[in-house]
């Protein structure tokens, strides 16, 4: 009965951290997925709002609807996004340690047939996930 609890508890301490990570991640993808829709959907500036104070404090209001506007301008409407990869991790390079949740998205544009989408986004100040960095190419 005494290994069936520690089989058990080892079984346990090598699962959890895999639901944890797997809860983290989806809360996190939820997050991209509702602030991608007001990226594709507009206005650019709604997006900035909704951002994490990270992606705030590296870039002004206007700098990124500007950039935003344009990048969109370029590819035209959104046409698909499929769910490529999403990574928790506490440590990313040039960041603060941290909870952060990388996801990718393949992605179609009118104006771009293939087109890979990199979402960061973390846990910030109040404890609430959101979106940290936006990379589309």
């Amino acid at each position: 009965m005494r290994s069936l609890a520690v089989a058990w508890g080892l079984i346990v301490s090598l699962v959890a951290p895999a639901f944890g990570a797997e809860a983290r991640e989806d809360a996190a993808q939820a997050v991209v997925e509702s602030w991608l829709k007001v990226v594709d959907q507009g206005p650019c500036a709604a997006s900035w709002e909704a951002a994490a104070d990270a992606l705030k404090t590296a870039i002004s209001k206007d700098e990124w609807t500007k950039g935003c506007e344009g990048a969109r301008q370029v590819l035209g409407k959104l046409v698909s996004r499929k769910l490529k990869s999403r990574q928790y991790t506490e440590q990313l390079p040039g960041l603060p340690d941290g909870k952060y949740v990388v996801i990718q998205y393949d992605s179609v544009y009118e104006q771009k047939a293939s087109a890979l989408e990199t979402v960061t986004t973390m846990v910030d100040f109040d404890g609430t996930w959101r979106v940290s960095g936006y990379f589309a190419h």
